[in-house]
């Protein structure tokens, strides 16, 4: 069983408590690793590293030397990309040609951009109505940011904070799931050999309760950012509150992806599939919601089923694999509990609904594709996030209807629609009460493109110029030039 190490200042190193937490391999149930216990004493060293850090050679550092940096690890994330893959297949059963299709670029591109980014933040000089008198602003790194990252894709979600994070100067300590640290483990050696002196990244491994509230209560600690469930979200927000922190939380969502009588139905088709099954559901931002016009809804469905029915379960490290394994044991029994659910409720699985056995075993975590009619959206089947390769659809007649169906949740992070009409893919996208909505296309992301929810799907905006400000303080600079200086 291979055994990992956190990573604290210039230090490799086990739990002070020499703990260990087991991790298991969705794909067949069992224990591969071992990662550190983590705890409180842990995560205060953690941060003491990160704040000295700061003070140290990185705070000397200009944004210009920031961003060289950042271009060397974007660089040896694609050298070592094969072991990255390795453990994100083995840890959370990520599809290998999901992460080798796109994936590990992707969370490259993060850190060139910005790298870009890094000197290119500028203050302005204001106009001033009294003579005499100048203003200007700055901008100013925060101090010690916690990034809290949940299992459902670990690399990608801590960089989406990381690099924003480091390329405004602030330092860092992650704390990722306890189901799905390995990855960024081993991402954390490549700051190393990136030439990023000791304390800018930590990473600290363990349970939420032990070291999780003690990083977001640390008075050290100025900004934290999270991704994850609504609770957990919370509870951050309470802890960062009491310390007035800063924080960004991207949380949960039940996304709308409406396809209306005039739109392409091959390309809805499509966009509707990735959705909700890629990655098997487990997206912040999958379409979990399908509002079709009752025009076509029959014909649409029959089509989404057959398109899904032959869907091959298994082996995520196969190529030929369509759909991997729920990430973990916790997670996959909550899902064939929502299930449960909704055959209580009265819904009607037109495709799957229940434990899949792939490869004649009956190991490994796998969910059906799962397609449900005669679903309402008053149902919990409806409104609950889910987080499982589970679609269920509502009919609609209006174009306000659909609007008011999808802006009925407590949730608003993603949304899409799919027309033909000039007037709706302008026209119906402000209508929608979602961080993100797409026109013709769904899971269309960039470095570039901010992302964050609305209502309880969170606070504040990651990716694009946007996120570099979440990890400022704004400086405004007023001088009198009217008193006479020497």
């Amino acid at each position: 069983m291979r055994k990992f190490l956190m990573t604290i200042g210039a230090d490799r190193c086990p739990a002070l408590a020499d703990e260990w937490i087991e991790t298991e391999n969705p794909y067949t149930g069992e224990p591969w690793a071992v990662i550190p216990r983590g705890r409180e004493a842990d995560a205060y060293l953690a941060v003491e590293a990160a704040h000295e850090a700061g003070k140290g050679a990185w705070g000397r550092l200009t944004a210009t030397e920031r961003g060289r940096l950042l271009h060397r690890l974007a660089q040896l994330i694609r050298e070592n990309s094969d072991t990255l893959v390795d453990l994100e297949v083995t840890d959370v059963g990520r599809r290998r040609t999901e992460l080798e299709g796109g994936a590990l670029e992707y969370i490259a591109s993060y850190y060139e951009y910005y790298a870009g980014l890094a000197d290119k933040v500028e203050g302005q000089v204001t106009p001033v109505d009294r003579p005499g008198m100048l203003h200007y602003t700055t901008y100013q790194p925060m101090g010690v940011v916690v990034c809290i990252v949940p299992w459902n894709g670990p690399l990608l979600l801590a960089s989406t904070k990381i690099a924003p994070a480091l390329a405004a100067g602030n330092t860092v300590v992650v704390k990722p799931s306890e189901f799905a640290s390995t990855s960024i483990l081993a991402l954390a050696e490549l700051f190393d050999e990136a030439g990023f002196p000791p304390g800018v990244l930590n990473v600290v491994t363990g349970y939420g309760n032990e070291v999780g509230s003690a990083l977001t209560s640390h008075p050290l600690v100025r900004k934290v950012a999270f991704t994850g469930g609504n609770a957990g979200g919370a509870a951050v927000a309470r802890s960062a509150a009491e310390g007035f922190r800063s924080v960004t939380l991207e949380l949960g969502g039940k996304s709308p992806n409406i396809v209306f009588a005039d739109a392409d139905l091959d390309a809805a088709l499509a966009g509707v599939s990735l959705g909700i099954f890629s990655t098997s559901g487990q997206s912040c931002m999958a379409g979990s919601r399908l509002l079709v016009h009752r025009s076509i809804a029959d014909e649409f469905v029959d089509r989404l089923v057959a398109s899904m029915r032959d869907a091959t379960l298994g082996d995520p490290g196969e190529p030929t694999t369509d759909i991997g394994p729920i990430s973990t044991r916790t997670q996959f029994a909550a899902v064939l509990e929502h299930l449960d659910v909704a055959r209580r409720e009265g819904a009607t699985a037109v495709l799957g609904g229940a434990r899949a056995l792939p490869d004649g075993g009956e190991k490994g975590w796998f969910v059906q594709p799962t397609i449900l009619t005669n679903v309402t959206n008053d149902m919990r089947i409806a409104r609950e996030e889910i987080f499982g390769p589970v679609l269920v659809v509502i009919p609609f007649d209006t174009d306000d209807e659909a609007v008011a169906i999808a802006n009925d949740t407590n949730f608003g992070l993603a949304a899409a629609i799919w027309t033909s009409s000039l007037a709706r893919a302008v026209g119906i996208p402000p209508r929608l009460e979602a961080g993100t909505v797409w026109v013709n296309a769904y899971r269309v992301v960039s470095a570039m493109f901010p992302f964050g929810g609305m209502k309880d799907s969170g606070v504040g905006r990651e990716n694009g110029t946007a996120a570099i400000k979440e990890y400022l303080e704004t400086k405004s600079i007023i001088i009198n030039a009217t008193v006479r200086t020497r």
